[in-house]
């Protein structure tokens, strides 16, 4: 919990990414015997606003740098609470959301899936502009974190990751710079220019994102 109030992913307020994830912890993911994370229903169903993400961050030239490191399995993100099909996300989820381009619904969860229906990889990660995810905001989840949120409430959870519901205001990102010579992203084809955001141990050691 440490680390992710560290890494102040879904904050502050009216940001929906904590909610989100513990939402995607207690009720969408199933661990079997083997703590492994079924999914239920498959994204590719549709439900929630899950839909395939096609895992790029930006493209010049025809050439798209990859916000995620691939493995051979698709990739599903949930989040955008503008879709349709998001309204059946909970109600605590969706609630402040403004319908504006805002800081209310920059969040994403994204989700790797095998074929036998186990996620292999869950990331969170949130907009830095209208298009593009920030991949230096980025973070491999790891299981053991899952379980942890699994035995909160959310209030409990909420209030362990950092989360204040005090209303503050809205920070639109839609003019949002591109950053200069001194960029923090990381390159995902050239390795890390950046130290990490969080500590150690709150993405999966063999992730290469930090």
């Amino acid at each position: 919990m440490k680390e992710l109030r560290g890494s102040s992913f879904g904050r502050p307020w009216p940001r929906h990414g904590l909610k989100l994830l513990f939402w995607f912890a207690n009720d969408y993911i199933v661990f079997n015997d083997d703590n492994q994370m079924v999914a239920d229903p498959d994204p590719k169903e549709g439900d929630f606003g899950f839909h395939h993400f096609q895992n790029r961050r930006e493209c010049e030239n025809n050439v798209c740098k990859r916000l995620l490191p691939y493995d051979g399995y698709p990739f599903y993100e949930v989040g955008n609470l503008h879709l349709q099909t998001s309204k059946s996300l909970p109600k605590y989820v969706r609630k402040y959301n403004t319908g504006n381009i805002d800081t209310s619904n920059m969040d994403r969860l994204i989700i790797s899936m095998r074929p036998d229906m186990t996620v292999d990889k869950v990331y969170v990660t949130q907009h830095e502009d209208l298009r593009s995810f920030d991949p230096v905001n980025t973070y491999c989840i790891s299981r053991g974190l899952l379980m942890i949120i699994c035995g909160h409430s959310m209030s409990n959870f909420l209030e362990q990751a950092g989360y204040s519901t005090h209303e503050q205001n809205v920070i639109m990102y839609q003019g949002i710079a591109p950053r200069e010579s001194g960029d923090t992203r990381i390159d995902m084809e050239g390795g890390s220019r950046a130290p990490p955001r969080a500590a150690p141990g709150f993405w999966e050691s063999h992730c290469t994102i930090l």
